[in-house]
């Protein structure tokens, strides 16, 4: 006996919903029946566009998060529902099973909350040829499924079965930047490594060594510990500085929870910026064409280092949609970064003879080494390296336990009337921080230019009830401040 469930339905009911980057919600709203149902409706959308069928492999890998394991069994139940047979990858970073579903030309899946705190957790979705995008979205909750009755009454399975053995992914991730940097390429460099709850912890410290640099394991965690490489937190600062002092480190290596966002740190301990990272990774690899989000450094457009540079909304799969418009463009070398760091390889680049293929989806190990390979052929620190870009600092806060609906009111209550109208109002509200406001973009947000220079930029979050700031100015200190004094005032605001 099967009943029907849409959906779309089920979204509203559970909570558990599309935002930036896949399906998330609270752990006590994924329960196994939720989950079942997302990986139903994802393999009927496959098979919709001839990507699945019955027999077909679906490769699913997890965080370190406690619920993690629970879910992948429920997704792994749904794959057998569906015909299908499970490759489980284990816990591995979301790009090493996207690597590995794409070179399999099969549909992958990544159990992970990323970055949030694990009383949330979430589900990625790979097609065969990429990142599900926002069309794919569209389809998959549009879908009805079909759910047997193997649950009871609080939507968990009856009889979990047992995942099969774990297929080896991690040796041809490690080998694909190996192959290409080559095994020399971190040559006398120290790098700590802060290992905390990351799913690729281990990873990262096989790729420093494999390439002959020294690696030191640093703050290993069996605790999850939420990682924001957006906006991280002070003991992590204050961490990042101690160990570079104590043990005379050249950088110190990290990544959030499924690794697929990179945190590095200079010689001083201080974490660089993504947005900043991602143009020195571009740079090191020689690509011309860049897609970026609205909210990232605008050092991009004025280093003068790109042909070509896209803005779109922040998200992944709006990265995505821009570097393959760049690519159908003709733009020969194509990448995209997020301002968490995030980098995706749109077309193969070589170098010295070696090539190293796409990687359309977020990650985390690229920018990292690609940078810190540049270190070492130009005999810099990494803090001379940043300091070669024009002199623009972003910084990014967010105000937590504050919902979405409350976020998306005080924005549309900014944006009422003229342009006029809402310059005069966003003067009155953050005058006193940065001056005139003289120009908006509403690409994801609301994001305000000031005439000294400055930015202010406000966004919902798209899988949190969290509310977004990031800032702009000519100082690493004044972004940091402004973003202080501008959530300050968020918070006090009261619309009407």
């Amino acid at each position: 006996m099967t009943q029907s469930v849409s959906i779309d339905d089920l979204m509203v009911r559970s909570g558990v919903v599309f935002g930036t980057s896949g399906a998330r919600g609270l752990v006590s709203a994924m329960t196994d029946e939720v989950c079942f149902a997302y990986t139903c409706a994802f393999l009927q959308h496959l098979t919709d566009i001839g990507q699945f069928g019955p027999g077909g492999h679906v490769a699913i890998a997890g965080d370190l998060r406690p619920s993690t394991p629970r879910i992948m069994a429920a997704c792994a139940s749904a794959i057998r529902h569906r015909g299908g047979e499970v490759d489980n990858c284990g816990f591995v970073p979301s790009p090493a099973v996207a690597a590995y579903g794409f070179a399999q030309g099969i549909g992958s899946m990544m159990v992970t909350g990323s970055h949030i705190p694990d009383d949330r957790n979430g589900i990625k979705f790979n097609r065969t040829d990429g990142e599900v995008l926002k069309p794919d979205e569209l389809a998959m909750r549009a879908q009805s499924v079909g759910l047997p009755d193997l649950f009871d009454s609080e939507g968990m399975l009856k009889d979990a079965q047992p995942l099969p053995p774990v297929i080896d992914v991690e040796t041809a991730y490690i080998a694909r930047y190996v192959d290409f940097f080559g095994r020399h390429a971190l040559s006398d460099l120290t790098l700590g490594v802060y290992q905390h709850s990351a799913v690729g912890r281990d990873i990262l410290m096989r790729l420093v060594e494999a390439l002959g640099g020294r690696a030191m394991a640093l703050g290993r965690s069996d605790t999850f510990i939420p990682v924001d490489t957006e906006a991280v937190r002070s003991e992590d600062q204050a961490l990042a500085c101690q160990w570079a002092a104590e043990h005379r480190l050249d950088a110190i290596l990290s990544t959030d929870g499924d690794s697929d966002r990179p945190l590095l740190a200079d010689e001083t301990g201080t974490w660089m910026r993504g947005d900043v990272l991602g143009i020195l990774c571009a740079r090191a690899l020689g690509l011309k064409a860049v897609a970026t989000p609205v909210s990232c450094n605008s050092a991009v457009e004025m280093s003068g280092l790109f042909d070509a540079v896209r803005r779109t909304r922040i998200g992944s799969p709006f990265v995505i949609e821009a570097m393959n418009v760049l690519a159908n463009e003709g733009q020969g070398t194509v990448c995209g970064y997020e301002a968490n760091g995030g980098f995706l390889l749109a077309t193969p680049v070589s170098a010295e003879a070696r090539t190293l293929g796409a990687l359309p989806t977020r990650d985390a190990v690229l920018p990292i080494l690609a940078t810190l390979v540049d270190v070492r052929q130009q005999g810099l620190s990494l803090s001379a390296l940043q300091a070669q870009l024009p002199a623009r600092y972003t910084a990014s806060e967010r105000l937590q336990d504050y919902p979405t609906d409350q976020s998306k009111a005080m924005i549309a209550h900014l944006e009422e009337g003229s342009e006029a109208d809402i310059l005069k109002r966003l003067t009155d509200m953050f005058g006193a921080i940065s001056g005139e406001a003289d120009a908006i973009d509403q690409t994801d947000g609301l994001r305000i230019h000031f005439k000294d220079g400055d930015f202010i930029h406000l966004r919902p979050s798209g899988n949190a009830p969290e509310l977004r700031c990031y800032t702009e100015s000519d100082t690493a200190e004044r972004a940091a401040d402004i973003n202080a004094q501008a959530l300050k005032v968020v918070r006090d605001y009261k619309v009407g």
